[in-house]
């Protein structure tokens, strides 16, 4: 089963820059979207109908601001909006596909750097959404979780680091629930099959940062480790175009 996952910063630019090809040449079984700024009814009916896909949405109660979509060609069992924390949902960050051996959490994790409020928000959100991962997990099944979270772990994830120390996306309390999950047995599924440098899945528009390769690796799929087995390969696809992000992937055999 072929997963990816991309920050399309809007959907409807996205469709400008040939998003229907990319969906219906990538293979994938199923596509999380985030940051859509965009919900359904804002869409015409040929702007989500794409063959052999279904779609799910949800959407910020903010218009233009936030959400994520999904399209899938496996019909999962259940799909679910919010991970049941009010003061989260209502920006349309959530929305998880449920199939007979894993869950799937598609994820757009809040931006810390519009000041101390909205950095606290992201670390409520982060400290909730790991309370959340864990219950399903008790389940037994396998449980992946996919998007743009919003921060570098490592010194290898950026290629400026020293520099970022201090801005939002590379601060030591964003980096420590990253050290704080993969203690607790989750895994960064691309770390664990590519453990080499200049490996990124965001760059700066403004500063023409792509052409450089001067990025940041925000964009991640975590399992959780007794279920590392099921996943065959993790990759990124630096050369798709249409967005300061790029698409990211994992292949599980179920």
């Amino acid at each position: 089963m072929k997963i990816l996952s991309w920050n399309v910063n809007g959907y409807r630019a996205a469709l400008k820059k040939g998003f229907g090809d990319f969906l219906l040449k990538s293979g994938a079984d199923v596509l999380g979207l985030q940051e859509v700024k965009s919900t359904p009814d804002q869409l015409g009916a040929k702007d989500t109908a794409f063959p052999g896909y279904k779609c799910a949405w949800n959407g910020a109660e903010r218009k233009g601001y936030s959400g994520v979509a999904a399209f899938y060609a496996a019909d999962p069992l259940a799909v679910t909006n919010g991970f049941g924390e009010p003061r989260f949902d209502s920006e349309g960050r959530v929305i998880t596909l449920e199939y007979p051996a894993f869950y799937l959490l598609n994820v757009y994790f809040p931006n810390g750097g519009q000041g101390p409020e909205r950095l606290k928000y992201k670390l409520d959100f982060y400290e909730a959404f790991l309370a959340h991962i864990e219950k399903l997990r008790k389940t037994g099944k396998a449980v992946v979780f996919c998007g743009d979270v919003n921060t570098a772990h490592k010194e290898i994830d950026l290629a400026r680091p020293k520099e970022n120390v201090e801005n939002s996306g590379f601060m030591p309390v964003e980096r420590a629930w990253l050290d704080k999950i993969t203690a607790a047995g989750w895994v960064d599924t691309f770390r664990a099959f590519h453990p080499e440098p200049g490996k990124y899945t965001w760059w700066d528009y403004k500063t023409k940062a792509r052409e450089r390769n001067v990025g940041w690796r925000l964009d991640y799929f975590f399992i959780n480790k007794e279920k590392l087995p099921l996943v065959k390969d993790a990759f990124i696809l630096p050369d798709v175009q249409g967005s300061d992000h790029c698409p990211i992937g994992i292949t599980l055999d179920l």
